[in-house]
C-alpha cells in the first residue's frame, strides 16, 4: 500500500483537491481545553521529532472520491493541522505551495472563507502571536473569531509556530516524507452522509484515540510489526466488541478503551514497585510509560487482560459471583456470592465507564483479572474472592495507599502479591506492608476454622455479608458460631432497643483519646464503627463482652425480648436506688437521639453525669446538647429553651445549669443565683432519679419564673 504526504495525495490516482464537507465537525485539536491540549502537544512532539530526523507514519485516512474531490471521511484533523503547518512553512521559506488552493474547510462559510484568505496571506510582523497578526488584517472581520474552527486554526497556528519556529529547512522536510500516511479511497458505499455518520460517529474524543491508537502502533512496529498488527486488530475488531456495551451515549468505546488500558498500566506499575503520585495519567504519558522496561512482557499481560473477558457475558459473569452493597444497603446473602461494597459490583464496567477508579476497587478488579487469565476452579474463586473482598473492605483508607510517604509506603505492590497468593493458590503470605494486618489475621482464622468446621462455612459467610459488618466479624468471633444466625436476628430487631438492651448488660460503648464516646444509634454508621477495630477507640472488647452477653439472652430476637431485658436493668435501678447515668440514658430517650450515637465527656471517671450528646458524626455543633437538660424541657409545665452555646435552660427570668450533683437555677440578667437542687448520691451515684425530681420541684416553684 502506497504512503503519501500532504503535497503527494494531490498527486494521488484521481485526486484534484480535498474538500472538508459541511456534514463534518469542527476543527478540535486547536481547542483550548486541557484533554484537546495535550492531544495537540503530543501530536505536534510527534511531527517535530518528524521533521528532525524521526520520520512518522500517520493512521490510515478514508475517503470518497468523487469527480476528483477527496472529501475525508476520518484523519479529517490531521489534514487539517497538516494543511496549517504546510502553510506556515511555505510563508515562512517563502515558497509558493500553489497546491495549498486545492484544499478547501466547507464545515461553516466563515471557516471556508478563513482558508482562502489564509492562502494569499503572507506574514510580516516580528510578532509573537501569528493569530493575532492575522486577527488585525482587514479581510478578518471580528466575527470570525465566534468561529469554532477559525478559532481553533489560530491557536493551532500560534501552536506550531512556537514549536517550529527554530526548525531549519522545514519545507525540505515536509517534502521529503517526514510526515506520511496511508490513503484509502472509499467509493460505492452509498451515499456520503451515511458513510460519514457511521464511521465518524465516535464524536469529539476520536482526534485522541486515534492519535493514541496510531502512536501505539508505530511503536509497536517498530518492536515486532506481526504483534503489532495483531494487537491494532484486536483493538479494532474483539476488544472494541467487548467493550460496545459499555459505550458513551455518542456510541465511543474509545474511553473505554483508555481506562482499561489507565488500569493495566497502574497494575504493571505497582507491579514494579513504583506508584502513580507525580505521574501523568493522560493517554501518551500511559503510552511512554507502557514503552519501557520490559515491553513484551507487558504486551503479552495486556491481550491476556483484553482477552480474557472476550467470549463471554460480562454483566452475567459478575451478577452470578458479585451483589452490590454500596453504602448502607444490606442484600440478602446468597451462597457462592460476595457483597461487594463499592458503586458497582461490576468492576470491568465501573473501570471502562470511569476514570476515577479508586485504588480499592483497582484490586477487586485485578483479583477477578487473575482468575480470568488462569486456570483456577470456579467453586476455589468464589471461597479465595471473598478472603480478598474482605481484606479489601477492611483495609480502606490508611492501609490502602499508594504514597510513599505515608506510613507503610507504597503498599499497593504488596496488595497486589497478597492478592495473587490468595487467588492461585488460596494461602494468605507474608509479604511486607500489605493489607490490614487485624484482617489478615482474622482471614487466616477462618481458613483455619472452616478447614475444621465445612458444614457451618455458609453460616459464616452469611455473618460476613450482613452491611455492619461486610466482612470483619471479630465482634461476634469465631468460638460460639451459634452467636451467627443470632446476630442476624438481633440486627432485624429495633436498633434503638438494642442499644438500650446492650447498655442494660454491660458498658459497651467505645471511645477515642479526645473523649468522643460511640454508642449505638438509628444510623448504620454507628455500629459499623463500633463493631470494626480501629486504632482510634479504645474498648473494643468491651464491646464484644457485651454484645456476647446480649447473644446469649435468646436464639431468636424480637422487640419484645429487648424491652424485656432493657425493662429489667431499670427496675433493678429503682428497686435498688442506684441511679447510675446509663440508667437515664436507658429510660429517657431525650439522651438518644437518632443520630451518630456520638457524645462527648470531658471527665467521664469523676463527672459521669456531664456530657453531651451531638448531633454530627465527629464534632461539636449548635445543634449539640446535655441530655440532662434537654430531658427536662417539657411542652406544658416547662417549655424552656437550650442554649447550646452556654450549655443552659432558659426560661422567663432564669436559667438552669447541671452539675454533676444538682441542678442550679440562676437569674437570666444577673447570674445570680436562685436555687441549687442537689441530687442526693451514694459513692457518686445517683439514688434518686433527677430528672423526676426536677420536674417535680419546677411543679411546686412557679413562683421562680
Amino acid at each position: 500500500m502506497e504512503k503519501y504526504n500532504f503535497i503527494t495525495i494531490f498527486q494521488a490516482p484521481g485526486v484534484e483537491k480535498i474538500t472538508i464537507p459541511r456534514i463534518q465537525r469542527d476543527y478540535a485539536q486547536g481547542r483550548s481545553n486541557a484533554a484537546v491540549k495535550r492531544v495537540r502537544e503530543k501530536f505536534l512532539n510527534a511531527l517535530y521529532d518528524a521533521v528532525t530526523g524521526k520520520p512518522i507514519t500517520l493512521d490510515f485516512i478514508y475517503g470518497d472520491l468523487d469527480k476528483g474531490t477527496l472529501t475525508p471521511l476520518d484523519g479529517q484533523q490531521r489534514l487539517t493541522t497538516l494543511f496549517l503547518l504546510h502553510w506556515y512553512a511555505a510563508r515562512r521559506e517563502n515558497i509558493s505551495a500553489e497546491f495549498l488552493h486545492k484544499f478547501s474547510y466547507e464545515t461553516r462559510p466563515d471557516a471556508r472563507d478563513f482558508c482562502v484568505e489564509l492562502i494569499k496571506f503572507q506574514p510580516q510582523s516580528d510578532k509573537e502571536s501569528l493569530s493575532e497578526e492575522i486577527a488585525d488584517q482587514a479581510w478578518f472581520p471580528l466575527s470570525w473569531k465566534k468561529d469554532p474552527t477559525v478559532s481553533a486554526m489560530l491557536t493551532m497556528l500560534d501552536a506550531i509556530n512556537e514549536k517550529f519556529s527554530g526548525v531549519q529547512n522545514l519545507w525540505r522536510a515536509l517534502e521529503n516524507d517526514a510526515v506520511t500516511f496511508y490513503f484509502i479511497p472509499i467509493q460505492g458505499m452509498g451515499s456520503l452522509d451515511e458513510i460519514y455518520i457511521t464511521m465518524n460517529s465516535r464524536g469529539k474524543l476520536l482526534t485522541e484515540f486515534e492519535h493514541f491508537k496510531a502512536e501505539f502502533k508505530q511503536r509497536l512496529d517498530k518492536i515486532d510489526s506481526r504483534l503489532s498488527e495483531e494487537i491494532i486488530r484486536k483493538i479494532d475488531s474483539d476488544w472494541t466488541d467487548l467493550l460496545w456495551q459499555y459505550r458513551d451515549g455518542k456510541n465511543l468505546v474509545d474511553d473505554g478503551f483508555l481506562n482499561y488500558f489507565q488500569f493495566l498500566c497502574d497494575v504493571m506499575l505497582y507491579k514494579e514497585g513504583k506508584t502513580r503520585r507525580g505521574r501523568e495519567r493522560d493517554a501518551f504519558s500511559l503510552l511512554d510509560e507502557f514503552f519501557t522496561g520490559d515491553v513484551r512482557a507487558k504486551i503479552n499481560f495486556m491481550r491476556a487482560a483484553f482477552n480474557c473477558w472476550c467470549g463471554i457475558d460480562v454483566d452475567k459473569f459478575f451478577a452470578d459471583r458479585a451483589s452490590r452493597g454500596w453504602k448502607n444497603e444490606n442484600p440478602a446473602h446468597q451462597s457462592g456470592k460476595i457483597v461487594a461494597r463499592f458503586p458497582n459490583a461490576n468492576f470491568f464496567e465501573s473501570c471502562v465507564r470511569s476514570e476515577k477508579f479508586s485504588l480499592g476497587q483497582t484490586l477487586m478488579l485485578y483479583a477477578f483479572v487473575v482468575y480470568r487469565m488462569n486456570k483456577i476452579d470456579d467453586a476455589d474463586f468464589r471461597r479465595r474472592i471473598r478472603i480478598v473482598n474482605n481484606l479489601v473492605t477492611n483495609s480502606l483508607g490508611a492501609e490502602i495507599s499508594e504514597s510513599e510517604s505515608r506510613q507503610g509506603g507504597n503498599r499497593l505492590p504488596a496488595m497486589l502479591k497478597q492478592i495473587d497468593s490468595i487467588i492461585l493458590d488460596g494461602k494468605i503470605i507474608v509479604v511486607g506492608n500489605n493489607f490490614s494486618d487485624k484482617q489478615l489475621e482474622e482471614e487466616q482464622a477462618k481458613i483455619t476454622w472452616i478447614a475444621e468446621n465445612p458444614a457451618r462455612a455458609e453460616e459464616l459467610f452469611a455473618l460476613e455479608d450482613h452491611y455492619l459488618l461486610y466482612g470483619q466479624i471479630s465482634v461476634v468471633g469465631l468460638d460460639a458460631p451459634e452467636n451467627f444466625s443470632r446476630f442476624l436476628s438481633l440486627f432485624e430487631c429495633d436498633y434503638d432497643l438494642i442499644d438500650c438492651a446492650l447498655l442494660s448488660l454491660g458498658d459497651y460503648f467505645q471511645h477515642d483519646k479526645r473523649r468522643h464516646y460511640q454508642f449505638g444509634a438509628k444510623n448504620p454508621g454507628s455500629w459499623q464503627e463500633l463493631f470494626h477495630r480501629s486504632l482510634n477507640n479504645e474498648r473494643f472488647e468491651e464491646t464484644q463482652n457485651a454484645l456476647d452477653m446480649l447473644l446469649s439472652r435468646a436464639k431468636t430476637f424480637t422487640n419484645d425480648n429487648l424491652k424485656k431485658i432493657i425493662g429489667e436493668r431499670l427496675e433493678d435501678c429503682e428497686r435498688q436506688e442506684n441511679f447510675e447515668w446509663s440508667y437515664y440514658y436507658i429510660k429517657y430517650a431525650e439522651f438518644r437521639p437518632a443520630r451518630y450515637g456520638k457524645y462527648f465527656w470531658a471527665d467521664f471517671e469523676n463527672s459521669p453525669y456531664l456530657f453531651e450528646a451531638y448531633w454530627t458524626e465527629k464534632r461539636w455543633s449548635e445543634n449539640a446538647y446535655q441530655p440532662f437538660l434537654k430531658a427536662l424541657i417539657d411542652a406544658e409545665t416547662f417549655p424552656a429553651r437550650y442554649n447550646p452555646n452556654l450549655r443552659r435552660l432558659e426560661f422567663g427570668k432564669i436559667y438552669v445549669t447541671c452539675e454533676n450533683a444538682a441542678y442550679v437555677v440562676k437569674n437570666l440578667e444577673t447570674d445570680a443565683e436562685i436555687f441549687r437542687l442537689e441530687i442526693n448520691q451514694r459513692g457518686g451515684v445517683d439514688t434518686e432519679d433527677r430528672i423526676l425530681k426536677f420536674r417535680n420541684f419546677i411543679a411546686t416553684r412557679r413562683d421562680l419564673f
